[in-house]
């Protein structure tokens, strides 16, 4: 209670004011205060005081006193009769009882009364001290759970069987949204405040008890929205209500609009291998960024790429998105966005890729142009609903960007024959169609101090409309199930080690009806099965993956050993054309060895089951 420190610099003013806070404050019922100069001109300084007592208590009550006028005790004059001190008294006593009847009752557990009401009992009768320790277990509980401005500010009720506790748990009386230049002065903001406050956690709201954890869930929150480039979330104590606390959320915006470039250069052999002038190709991407359209958080995004910039029909690549998020209003506590978008890409189709032991197969790569709009629903941070229409071209194409419609095959004389299975429904390289796809996720996985825990789920569903070329009508569906089991409980904190964890993998893939190539699922590959290039293993309708991984932390990172299997399940054969069957693949094949993470990086040393043989894996972001 003594706020005075060792070594500090003090007035004379400063010193008696601390005398009197003592004296006034209930807890003694004498203080003195005597100071002596010491030969280096210091002062030392005692305070002894006689501590206050008061008769045994055996309640226990704690009220929230906050937002209530203090009481201010009137002075008693010195010549009342014993008639009017009695009065006096009696009087003081109905306004605190009224006070006590006014206030609200406070969050503490009954676990901490009982904690409490033991205390009482043991010391007997009611000390300085002893409300002191009451005192500091009770804000100890506020503090814990995260109520940082709770205070203790009075015990009421003294020399009666019951102690009243009365507590600040620091009622949020204001929200206040303040925008910031770059300087750090007031401006005008262009988001819109209602933005803002859905993304709040209710804590934060008028009325409720400011909590430290709200105020860093709402950080995180409106993180998320990416508009701002700082974000501070304050609690300041409000002057006109006592015991009030204003929040200030204060935030410097990003700019609107944002273009960026990024090049890169590759140089092909020339005449007799070697590279010349003409021969360097400059490629890379550009992409532009319109954010927070009418402070709504409408955006629209768009990024062309090629690798030869000099030529770039070759390999352009394209997309232009726009999003819209609040699909149902701002206001609306439904979380719904739309995006709709165009697009070009080129891939290289793993459905035509040679198995173990066949001399290279040459690529086949996939040109997708189109159209798409969707909606997404998201139910929880990580778990949402997307459901909407895809119309695309599909073009295949072989290494030289002529159109390819049907896979190629090396000669035994070198040659290339062009016989290989069709790559498209219509047998001419170009496709049209129309979808309906679908998506659902449910995801409740969390971070222990670094490793992730909990389970995933993703059901999608593509359904043909019968609307395109040869009027494909189809349903193909995908679920995925992956579960991260803790096989240790630990305590959780900045710096605790991680636990081991047990990863379940599964993989179903499926399609009914037509069935273009292109589309079939594949197996092999880091995101497949592992130890095994992409598709390698085959391409089908159907198709089965299990997969198993131990993760055991070792240090600052953790290591892992895995076994993991795909079947077709038997489907192969029913692609057009077989191109399992064609290129030699198995159709099935399993994996098993070991890795460790080396930041975004795993390495892995796999072994393929098929041939027996194991290679070493870099591999970049994560398998699950």
């Amino acid at each position: 209670m003594v706020s005075l420190r060792p070594g500090g610099i003090y007035t004379k003013a400063q010193l008696q004011k601390e005398l009197e806070t003592l004296a006034t404050c209930g807890m003694f019922e004498k203080v003195d205060m005597e100071g002596k100069t010491k030969p280096d001109g210091t002062l030392s300084l005692t305070i002894s005081f006689t501590e206050s007592t008061w008769q045994s208590a055996d309640k226990f009550r704690c009220i929230n006193v906050g937002l209530m006028p203090q009481t201010k005790p009137i002075e008693m004059d010195p010549d009342m009769t014993d008639k009017e001190k009695l009065e006096y008294y009696r009087s003081q006593e109905k306004d605190y009882r009224r006070r006590i009847d006014r206030a609200r009752p406070c969050m503490l557990p009954m676990s901490v009364h009982r904690e409490i009401l033991q205390m009482l009992r043991d010391q007997g009768k009611v000390s300085a001290r002893l409300l002191q320790k009451i005192r500091d277990r009770v804000q100890k509980w506020y503090h814990d759970e995260g109520y940082a401005c709770a205070q203790v500010v009075n015990f009421g009720n003294l020399n009666t069987k019951e102690v009243v506790c009365e507590v600040v748990e620091g009622d949020v009386t204001q929200l206040v949204i303040q925008f910031q230049d770059k300087l750090g002065n007031v401006v005008e903001g262009n988001t819109q405040t209602s933005v803002i406050r859905r993304e709040l956690p209710k804590q934060l709201r008028q009325g409720h008890v400011f909590n430290i954890e709200a105020g860093k869930q709402a950080l995180r929150n409106i993180n998320s929205l990416a508009l701002f480039s700082n974000i501070e979330v304050n609690p300041r104590p409000d002057e006109k209500n006592e015991g009030g606390i204003i929040v200030e959320i204060k935030l410097k915006e990003l700019e609107q609009k944002q273009a960026e470039v990024s090049t890169e250069w590759s140089i092909v052999p020339g005449r007799g291998g070697r590279p010349t002038l003409a021969s360097l190709q400059p490629g890379g991407t550009v992409s532009f960024e319109h954010r927070n359209i009418k402070g709504l958080n409408r955006s629209i995004l768009g990024s062309v790429t090629t690798s030869n910039f000099f030529n770039p029909q070759d390999d352009l690549a394209f997309k232009l998105e726009y999003v819209h998020p609040y699909l149902d209003g701002v206001t609306n506590p439904r979380n719904r966005t739309l995006r709709a978008s165009c697009f070009n890409s080129r891939k290289l189709s793993p459905v035509f890729t040679g198995g173990p032991g066949v001399d290279e197969v040459p690529p086949i790569w996939v040109d997708r142009a189109g159209l798409k709009a969707n909606i997404t629903e998201n139910f929880t941070r990580q778990s949402k609903f997307t459901y909407g229409l895809v119309m695309e071209e599909v073009t295949t194409r072989d290494e030289s960007s002529h159109i390819s419609p049907t896979g190629q095959r090396v000669l035994p004389s070198g040659g290339i024959s062009a016989d290989g299975p069709p790559t498209t429904l219509s047998g001419t390289g170009i496709d049209r169609m129309a979808f309906l796809q679908a998506n659902i996720t449910r995801d409740n996985t969390k971070y222990v101090n670094g490793a992730i825990v909990g389970q995933r789920n993703v059901f999608q569903l593509d359904q043909g409309l019968g609307i395109g070329s040869n009027f494909p009508f189809f349903n193909r569906h995908q679920l995925t199930c992956t579960g991260f089991i803790q096989l240790k409980q630990v305590e959780e904190g900045a710096g605790k080690p991680p636990p081991p964890v047990l990863v379940l993998h599964g993989h179903y893939g499926g399609c009914v009806g037509d069935l273009p190539s292109y589309d079939a699922f594949t197996l092999g590959g880091p995101y497949s099965v592992r130890g095994y290039n992409m598709g390698e293993l085959g391409a089908a309708r159907n198709i089965l993956e299990l997969a198993a991984e131990l993760r055991v932390p070792v240090k600052n990172t953790h290591m892992y050993v895995f076994a993991e299997h795909g079947n077709d399940l038997g489907s192969s054969k029913l692609v057009k054309g077989n191109p399992t069957e064609v290129y030699r693949r198995m159709g099935h094949g399993s994996s098993y060895g070991l890795g460790a993470k080396f930041g975004l990086v795993r390495a892995e040393y796999a072994v393929d089951h098929n041939s027996g043989t194991g290679s070493l894996f870099l591999r970049f972001g994560e398998r699950f």
